[in-house]
């Protein structure tokens, strides 16, 4: 008896359009909630610059840490499974952060959960970028690279805009507590559908260990990255321009958003929540993915060791706009926006140069993957550190003071990077400029 056509084929994977875009809208949803909304959300909440600075910055030292544990997820059955599984998770615990505002002891709740919704974002980070090397080829992964910036950008848009503009809306119809609960408790329910969804649109992407391969093999292989990574020539130096290149930036997006909501007699620009989702969330966020498209093209023509100084400029001199807006404080949404967007689209465009600069220079070798997982921890860290102080500098200097500040804080990595080495200039047509450059 002969067996029925096609009996013997394997069902076709899914296609990439099918599960590209919600799987790295996933990905960058819970981290904009965490950087961004949570922010404002505290700074609504009646908390000083200070304490956001170091709340916030304690709270994303996740993404630092995540390489530690990065390996022992190939002990799952598949990426898939950790994938939907942090998706679920992380979306309770963002639920259970609009609910603990509603709270007598509130303030520690919300760290704790936000604190738990940061290490599921960094878990679900490197299985989300790990199923989409295992299941695609290398020209899968190239034809489909600007669909993860764009949707993991598209997170950043609904946070900053359409959440901020919500939560602003909210705040005047039912309260300040009860507005970010239904604000958290969406999003909550955005990561829930996603995590169902995937459930059914990834490929599998099974681990394949090989046997007899156990916790205490993975923890033995990851001493030895981490002994290669710090024997690699000149790291030290590199380690040291990688954390100053965001020092600026870093306090600039911390603070920057807080002034526009400070009032205006004490240096702030008094723009209301929903003005802030407008200019910063809405504006702003097309002028970064514009920013980040162009700076990717620029590197391409010119390569990295010659655009690099260029690059660093236009990550910290925008944030002279910032100075402006504090000297003149226009009332004008017209001119703050487009004051924004110059420093937005110069974030964008520069952050470029610090992606291929650990990609290209420290992260090549034997481990080249773990490697730039780890360079881009290093990364997170400088920006924590420079984040934690910012508010205890703004309040010290005053806004004028601090973003002339900031300023400055630019000139140690711009003379650094006519001292470091160089590798070969990349080849590429593009690039994703992501807050974190997830791995």
């Amino acid at each position: 008896m002969s067996a029925p056509a096609g009996g013997n084929t394997k069902p076709s994977p899914p296609s990439p359009l099918r599960w590209v875009p919600s799987l790295y809208f996933a990905q960058g949803l819970p981290f904009y909630a965490v950087a961004i909304v949570a922010a404002q959300m505290l700074k609504s909440m009646g908390l000083a610059n200070d304490a956001i600075g170091h709340w916030t910055a304690a709270i994303m030292s996740a993404w630092i840490f995540k390489p530690l544990w990065s390996p022992f997820l190939e002990l799952a059955p598949s990426k898939k499974l950790v994938v939907v599984s942090f998706q679920l998770i992380g979306g309770v615990c963002l639920g259970l952060v609009g609910l603990a505002l509603q709270l007598p002891f509130w303030f520690g709740a919300c760290v704790a959960m936000l604190t738990l919704v940061a290490i599921c974002s960094a878990t679900h980070d490197v299985a989300c970028d790990g199923l989409y090397i295992a299941s695609l080829d290398a020209t899968g992964q190239a034809r489909y690279a600007g669909w993860t910036g764009t949707f993991f950008n598209a997170g950043r848009f609904i946070s900053a805009s359409g959440l901020l503009l919500l939560g602003g809306w909210l705040e005047k119809t039912m309260g300040v507590a009860s507005a970010w609960t239904v604000v958290f408790c969406i999003v909550a329910a955005m990561m829930v559908a996603l995590g169902l969804y995937n459930s059914w649109a990834l490929p599998p992407a099974r681990n394949t260990l090989a046997v007899g391969t156990d916790a205490a093999a993975i923890a033995g292989t990851l001493w030895e990255v981490i002994v290669e990574f710090f024997r690699k020539p000149g790291i030290w130096v590199s380690i040291l321009f990688i954390i100053l290149f965001r020092a600026g930036e870093a306090q600039v997006q911390t603070i920057g958003p807080l002034f526009l909501r400070e009032a205006r007699n004490l240096g702030g620009l008094g723009l209301s929540t929903m003005e802030v989702g407008a200019v910063y969330g809405t504006v702003g966020t097309v002028a970064f993915i514009a920013g980040s498209v162009a700076g990717g093209y620029f590197t391409a023509r010119l390569g990295l060791k010659r655009a690099m100084l260029a690059l660093i400029l236009a990550v910290n001199l925008p944030n002279a706009v910032f100075y402006y807006l504090s000297m003149a404080q226009p009332a004008s949404l017209a001119i703050i926006g487009t004051a924004l967007s110059a420093e937005m689209f110069g974030y964008g465009f520069g952050f470029v140069g610090l992606i291929l600069y650990m990609m290209q220079v420290v992260a090549p070798g034997k481990y080249q993957t773990a490697h730039y997982a780890f360079a881009t921890g290093i990364m997170q860290l400088g920006f924590s550190l420079f984040k934690y102080v910012s508010g205890d500098i703004q309040l010290a200097l005053g806004y004028q003071h601090f973003f002339l500040w900031v300023m400055v804080a630019a000139v140690p990595v711009a003379v650094l990077s006519q001292l470091i080495p160089m590798g070969a200039p990349p080849v590429l047509s593009g690039a994703r400029a992501d807050a974190l450059g997830p791995v």
